[in-house]
């Protein structure tokens, strides 16, 4: 398998043809950006980190039923997947109260929820990726009404999924988003990243951050707690 070149590069990832039309390179970097992109930084070995805890998060659910774009590491900062068209929305499933979420609702931070909350927001940077809902997605025609309960389904057996990994490891999953795309056949599959740049991850017993909030709030020691993440999924057992 060779790589090719440049198809897309984004705040974290660069996508690269390969010799097959249906697979492409993704390469993890290590830039990170917050609020939009207004806050940046180069954070030593994030990329290496985003990508394997990536591929065991993305490998763990396909033996568990949830169909995905994840084939196989290619380095440890690149791996190689299945080529589908994005669909323009970002899933979030949040089980506690964090964010933006306390803000605009006034909640207190840390709240349990009865049962998660699923939220859609409108990927285009030029908005802000906005906070929408279903009646917005049919109007903007971005997915139809089974497209979308399919993606809320998918994403709430996800939510399951890892937070019985993640609780085996004393780590609590606050909250995520996801994406999702489409094959060539039209099958819909889980897709970009999951990990500590798109989860919010406490510690279980101390309640310490072990995500990008790390970055985001000045709290430092960014890349030991994604390495710890890493550590605590069982590190180089999974190379």
């Amino acid at each position: 398998m060779n790589r090719g070149n440049l198809l897309y590069e984004g705040k974290a990832k660069r996508v690269y043809q390969t010799d097959r039309e249906d697979q492409v390179w993704v390469e993890y970097k290590d830039d990170a950006t917050a609020f939009n992109g207004e806050k940046k930084a180069v954070i030593d070995r994030k990329g290496e980190w985003n990508n394997r805890i990536s591929a065991v998060f993305f490998h763990y659910l396909k033996e568990r039923g949830v169909a995905n774009h994840f084939i196989r590491l290619l380095s440890s900062r690149e791996q190689l997947v299945k080529h589908v068209s994005i669909i323009p929305l970002e899933v979030v499933v949040r089980n506690r109260a964090a964010g933006t979420l306390v803000k605009r609702l006034g909640l207190e931070a840390g709240q349990v929820f009865p049962q998660p909350v699923v939220e859609f927001y409108y990927k285009d940077d030029a908005l802000g990726d906005p906070l929408i809902n279903e009646d917005h997605i049919r109007l903007l025609n971005l997915a139809t009404p089974e497209r979308v309960e399919e993606m809320k389904q998918t994403a709430l057996t996800v939510n399951q999924l890892l937070t019985e990994l993640l609780e085996q490891h004393q780590i609590t999953l606050v909250d995520f988003k996801l994406e999702f795309g489409v094959d060539a056949s039209g099958q819909l599959l889980l897709a970009d990243e999951i990990s500590p740049d798109t989860c919010r991850f406490w510690d279980s017993r101390t309640g310490k951050v072990m995500d990008k909030d790390r970055f985001r709030r000045d709290l430092g020691d960014v890349e030991e707690a994604y390495q710890e993440i890493w550590n605590r999924l069982g590190g180089e057992a999974h190379v």
